[in-house]
């Protein structure tokens, strides 16, 4: 079903009437005006758009930063000055250099020294060796706080004071003189009797052909003194010496099978008293001469083996030891205490010798045969007795320069 509408006429007042021109002119101002109004809230969008993307895009790029820098909380801050970038950078290349020239004290080069560059806590960067004519150099250096540490064969060390090296600096390092190095010598001190005591445990060693006692010989030409208590010591291990009875045995057997001494008689009661007899001569004549007399005039009753010099230096020195001895100061002095103790051995004797051989004539046989027997045994000792000695230490007197040798050259 269709319904149609019935359209009323416009009637419009007379007073209230208006013109149609006027209603499209009312029209299109509002039009325009609307059409303004759109047009200026579409560009002022634009702008607050404008404006808020960019503050947006650095809010979000600190954001970021803040982010990565709570994720890094110890980075160190890239503002440093000098001193904490050498304390904190290590040994770096750059563009600052050193150089020098090592000398001694007279100015002359040192080759070859050891040049060490370090900081100057002694930790050491780079080392080099001197040219032939003392030069050293240490380029592509970071700027900072060194010094130089330097040695050298048969010369002092040698430390310079501290520099600075600033970015592209060539350092000339002021003279550098190597003083020689003080040669030091650790220096032992003992007592003198402490040194005898060892030498005269090597004395007592020394045997001919491993047998015969030789403790009286020094082969150590400037050995120690003797103390008064070592003289009485050495004198009764050598006299004592198994093998000194041994001798005493075959002496007394020669004389025995002689009849020296007749008054003795025969038999072994004559053998028991040139036995006796021997004995006391021999002991009476050792402490006497070796340990008495030289404790009282300080003298050394060793014989000191020469060992250099011409035949006869040598011979004069073995054979004078009867009449000349050294003290224990070290000087030549008479042999007071071998002549003594000899003459008074040979007069002791005329207390256990038979009545008829007593007398002056007795005391000075002995005395005789005494000192022929001490030359005729450091004769011995000085050209023999050496090569079959064991156990000897030392070598006798140092050679003098041309001691003995004939001279090749003669002075004009």
């Amino acid at each position: 079903m269709r319904i149609r509408s019935k359209k009323s006429p416009l009637r419009l007042c007379p007073e209230s009437a208006v013109s149609l021109t006027t209603l499209r002119s009312i029209g299109s101002h509002i039009v325009a005006t609307h059409l303004v109004w759109r047009s200026t809230a579409l560009v002022r969008t634009s702008l607050l758009l404008c404006l808020i993307t960019p503050v947006a895009v650095a809010q979000q790029e600190t954001a970021t930063v803040a982010v990565n820098r709570s994720e890094l909380p110890d980075a160190p801050s890239a503002v440093l000055d000098q001193q904490n970038l050498t304390e904190l950078a290590p040994f770096t290349e750059g563009s600052a250099s050193v150089f020098g020239v090592v000398l001694d004290t007279s100015g002359a080069a040192v080759p070859g020294a050891r040049v060490s560059l370090a900081r100057p806590d002694r930790s050491k960067l780079q080392t080099v060796t001197s040219g032939a004519n003392g030069e050293f150099a240490f380029p592509k250096l970071a700027p900072g706080s060194y010094i130089l540490v330097i040695e050298a064969k048969d010369f002092a060390p040698f430390t310079s004071s501290g520099f600075v090296l600033a970015a592209q600096q060539a350092f000339e390092v002021p003279r550098i003189t190597l003083s020689v190095a003080t040669a030091v010598t650790d220096v032992t001190v003992r007592p003198t009797e402490v040194i005898a005591a060892e030498q005269i445990r090597a004395e007592e060693k020394q045997r001919v052909i491993g047998i015969v006692p030789n403790f009286y010989t020094s082969y150590i030409y400037d050995a120690a003194p003797l103390t008064t208590k070592q003289k009485f010591a050495l004198a009764s291990r050598d006299t004592f010496d198994p093998t000194s009875f041994i001798g005493i045995a075959i002496g007394a057997g020669i004389q025995q099978a002689n009849n020296n001494f007749s008054g003795y008689g025969q038999g072994a009661a004559g053998y028991a008293k040139r036995y006796g007899a021997l004995f006391a001569n021999g002991r009476s004549s050792d402490f006497l001469s070796h340990a008495v007399f030289p404790s009282l005039f300080h003298q050394d009753p060793r014989y000191y083996y020469q060992g250099s010099g011409s035949f006869n230096s040598r011979l004069r020195h073995a054979a004078s030891f009867a009449v000349v001895t050294r003290s224990d100061s070290g000087r030549t002095v008479p042999n007071y205490s071998y002549l003594l103790g000899d003459l008074s051995s040979a007069a002791l004797s005329n207390l256990y010798y038979p009545s008829t051989d007593r007398g002056a004539g007795l005391t000075f046989t002995n005395f005789a045969i005494g000192v022929g027997g001490r030359v005729g045994s450091t004769v011995i000792l000085e050209f023999f007795s050496k090569r079959f000695t064991t156990h000897v230490r030392g070598s006798g007197k140092p050679p003098a320069p041309d001691d003995g040798k004939p001279s090749t050259q003669r002075s004009q």
